[in-house]
């Protein structure tokens, strides 16, 4: 598409958008700059894996199986400091007018990234290695099920996870250090979330080993195995639980109940930690890739919410449910007629639902992925602090399916209203549809293929719910409640994430707002709070991102009138891989303008 730019092209962008055009690519691109590019950005993936490969198996890399990075070290943060510098500066000497659409796509995305990598070096996140939801002992876990997309499957491979075993302890053991030095600038934890830790690391302390989702494994050795690879690996496997994995949790638990919770902060937002707004602005940036302002952001929130309750507040005449607004939301999260009895009648629900949704896709999609997914409940292990739901991708050839995870620890957090929503949002057409579909665009650049753009992802998957208004699928007005209370929840993370970490609300604040404003349970609603005290700016991606996406829709739609075809415009959003948003709005410009032609 963007490669067929022409002569004609360039000169109507000179004339109606000058300023915003200059750079106009000639006709033919340099070909040495294009393969330039294509080279760098390849080098640049390979050596950020080498770096740190700890995600490896997820992308379908596997010759790092044994490898577990100390990413804690002064050694390791100046490795990553002069190859992000290397790697810029080689950018430096690419002319990007030479390069093609595409070759410009990838240029402009790999300059973001390299560039706020640097200037996340000014932030101490060094000093918070870990957190309840997204660290290293948290994935080793699952790493370590077998349930995940570290292999299984010869005896190297078991070998391969024990010396990763190892390298786990040395990290635990970095980490700790790297914690007792923010203890002495201030930079820790919120109390709740080490209590939160403390929990889940005492969790993988069994009685019996045979309970430890680090067990699973062993009870996946393949039957064609000789009898002496078996006893040998079994015994091996074993003795090194016992050595690394047990001790290893064991200390970190004891660390963070003797020593860290007493240093760890009452409060919950990066407004109390030094030169806290400051970086918190930075996360806002970085997860949104705007420059908005937060105390924008927290008013959009705001309105956002308004306008939300007025249109539950319909649904709620079109069910017939009197009472005020209060007592409607109470029905909705009370009523025993809107849960599900059993895990098993509520995972029923969602692969039913999957398999209709999929029948639709066709009318509202170019391309589809070839991937899979299926769905699992979360593990027992982390149930306690994992959100309500989740998405794990697939690999890349297809040989291990994608994962829908739902949480059923608290069925009363999983209301039957909202199966029509989440579906749509982890699985098809969001998260699922869209990472699969990037993972099998081969022709891009590999960093692009598995790049993460918080915003784009749950921007698009946000999108998604929106969707499925037109694919006819919230016609009940349950449903629709449910697609609205989502939207809700997204809209206060806007107000919830920003009053935390900028304007001084506490952790009970938090609480209060969004149960006074959703049908959102309460164990919920804590959950909730407290991933955004652990990953601040994060939870501002979602609602930022689908609003440009919509804005985006609404521009081409107008602009193109009668040209407009929305499958087309999907295309363009997704089938380039993730990306900022500007870079994004960028392209969708470049796309109108050449169907205008």
């Amino acid at each position: 598409m963007s490669q067929r730019k022409n002569f004609m092209l360039c000169a109507l962008f000179f004339i109606f958008f000058a300023l915003q055009f200059t750079g106009c690519s000639p006709s033919n691109p340099n070909t040495e700059q294009n393969e330039t590019i294509d080279q760098l950005a390849e080098d640049y993936f390979e050596a950020s894996l080498a770096l740190d490969p700890f995600n490896a198996p997820e992308y379908g890399f596997y010759q790092y199986n044994a490898i577990l990075v100390d990413t804690n070290t002064d050694e390791f943060l100046k490795k990553k400091h002069e190859l992000n510098h290397k790697f810029l500066d080689q950018l430096k000497t690419i002319d990007r007018h030479l390069l093609s659409e595409q070759q410009k796509l990838t240029f402009d995305i790999l300059k973001r990234e390299l560039e706020y990598l640097i200037i996340e070096e000014r932030y101490p996140s060094r000093f918070l290695p870990m957190d309840q939801f997204y660290s290293i002992p948290v994935e080793f876990a699952r790493y370590g099920s077998g349930e995940a997309a570290q292999p299984f499957q010869t005896p190297e491979d078991y070998q391969n996870f024990i010396k990763k075993m190892k390298g786990f302890r040395q990290w635990s053991n970095s980490a700790i250090a790297r914690m007792e030095e923010g203890t002495q600038s201030h930079v820790v934890l919120p109390k709740v979330l080490v209590q939160r830790m403390i929990h889940q690391f005492d969790a993988q302390l069994v009685k019996e080993i045979h309970q430890s989702p680090f067990y699973g494994p062993l009870n996946r050795i393949p039957m064609h195995w000789s009898e002496e690879d078996k006893q040998t690996t079994m015994k091996e496997y074993t003795q090194a639980l016992h050595t690394y994995v047990f001790p290893t949790y064991q200390k970190l638990a004891d660390y963070l109940r003797q020593t860290y919770l007493i240093k760890a902060r009452g409060t919950s937002g990066l407004w109390d930690i030094p030169n806290g707004k400051e970086w918190y602005q930075f996360l806002s940036n970085e997860h949104t890739t705007t420059t908005t302002p937060v105390s924008e952001i927290h008013q959009l929130g705001l309105n956002e919410v308004t306008r939300i309750h007025t249109q539950m507040r319909e649904v709620q005449i079109n069910l017939n449910i009197s009472g005020d607004f209060r007592s409607f939301l109470s029905k909705m999260t009370t009523d025993p007629d809107f849960f599900f009895p059993d895990n098993e009648s509520l995972l029923s629900a969602y692969r039913t639902t999957g398999k209709q949704i999929a029948q639709k896709l066709p009318e509202y999609f170019v391309s589809i992925p070839k991937s899979q997914y299926e769905i699992r409940a979360v593990e027992d292990y982390r149930a306690a602090s994992a959100a309500a739901a989740s998405y794990v991708a697939g690999s890349p050839d297809g040989s291990r399916n994608g994962i829908f995870y739902l949480n059923t620890r608290d069925l009363k957090a999983q209301p039957k209203w909202g199966v029509v929503t989440l579906s749509l949002h982890e699985a098809e057409p969001g998260h699922h549809f869209q990472v699969s579909l990037s993972q099998e665009q081969t022709g891009l650049p590999t960093f692009r293929r598995f790049g993460s753009y918080t915003a784009f992802e749950e921007g698009w998957a946000l999108y998604s719910e929106h969707l499925g208004v037109e694919m006819g699928l919230f016609d009940d007005p349950l449903q629709y409640f449910g697609k609205l209370s989502d939207e809700l929840l997204r809209a206060m993370r806007l107000v919830v994430d920003t009053g935390i970490h900028a304007k001084g609300w506490t952790r009970e604040q938090a609480i209060h707002y969004m149960l006074s404003n959703s049908a959102m349970s309460k164990p919920d609603v804590i959950a909730e709070v407290e991933r955004y005290m652990a990953i601040p700016g994060q939870a501002l991606s979602y609602k930022i991102g689908q609003l440009k996406i919509l804005d985006l829709r609404k521009k081409a739609k107008k602009t193109l009138g009668k040209q407009f075809v929305l499958k087309e415009f999907h295309e363009q959003i997704l089938i380039d891989g993730a990306m900022p948003l500007d870079i994004l709005e960028a392209k969708i410009d470049r796309w109108i303008a050449q169907k205008r032609i």
